[in-house]
């Protein structure tokens, strides 16, 4: 492992080979809030580089600024500084209509709270995000990827918070992502269930090859991880670069 200090400079960008296509590169990006008389700055000049396939942790305490870059990273927020570019398009000069197509076309979303219509069985749910998609696989596919191909025909009530959060992420992969971004997926979990939530994540990353950007506040998660990126007071201050990811059954909190 190795690991830079990164005082408002840009990040490391030294990854392996494989990892060298930029997918996000995002250079000094702010996001700020104006709370009654006062402005709050959630991003101070962000510089940051994602890259084709990785799997990146993004952590950092609780107000830190990290779930606002996700919010960016996918669409669902506008910078109110700098330049967030995906591939050819600045997702900071987009309209909402494009927006909205970049959302629904190339990005799923992974949150804590796991949202699943109770109405609806496991499959239902999948099936209901894939009527969207451009061109999805199968939610019985999808499903099967994240390990419930005997509980698809279950409702969320029959299905235990791992499991329910295991369907949500079905649906997120649903529609074949090019990225997936994962906001304290584990949040709520306990450490058995947690990991096997982690597994699913890495699963999909591996044989989809999504970019793959997990936020938590946990430590123990940044060794699933290509790359850490810490988070703090609304900037990367430090970058750890690994050689090898741990499994999900490594990982202990």
């Amino acid at each position: 492992m190795r690991c830079a200090d990164l005082p408002g400079g840009p990040p490391l960008n030294d990854v392996p080979g494989q990892l060298r296509r930029v997918v996000f590169e995002a250079r000094g990006v702010e996001r700020i809030y104006r709370m009654g008389e006062v402005d709050v700055a959630a991003l101070r000049g962000v510089d940051l580089d994602l890259y084709d396939g990785e799997l990146v942790v993004v952590l950092g305490p609780s107000g830190s600024g990290k779930s606002t870059l996700l919010n960016v990273l996918g669409g669902l927020d506008a910078p109110s500084g700098g330049r967030v570019r995906w591939h050819d398009t600045d997702l900071a000069k987009a309209s909402d209509a494009e927006l909205t197509r970049y959302r629904r076309d190339h990005v799923g979303f992974v949150f804590q709270f796991y949202n699943l219509i109770p109405s609806l069985t496991a499959r239902e749910n999948v099936a209901l995000a894939a009527e969207i998609a451009v061109d999805p696989m199968s939610a019985e596919e999808a499903l099967s990827r994240v390990g419930l191909s005997e509980r698809m025909d279950h409702f969320p009530s029959q299905l235990s918070g791992g499991e329910q959060q295991r369907v949500a992420i079905a649906r997120a992969v649903v529609k074949r992502p090019e990225v997936l971004l994962c906001d304290e997926p584990t949040g709520a979990l306990d450490a058995t269930t947690g990991r096997q939530v982690l597994a699913a994540l890495a699963e999909v990353n591996g044989s989809l090859g999504a970019t793959t950007v997990l936020i938590t506040h946990n430590a123990a998660l940044g060794a699933l991880a290509d790359r850490v990126l810490h988070v703090r007071d609304g900037r990367i201050s430090r970058v750890e670069l690994h050689e090898r990811r741990a499994s999900a059954s490594e990982v202990t909190w």
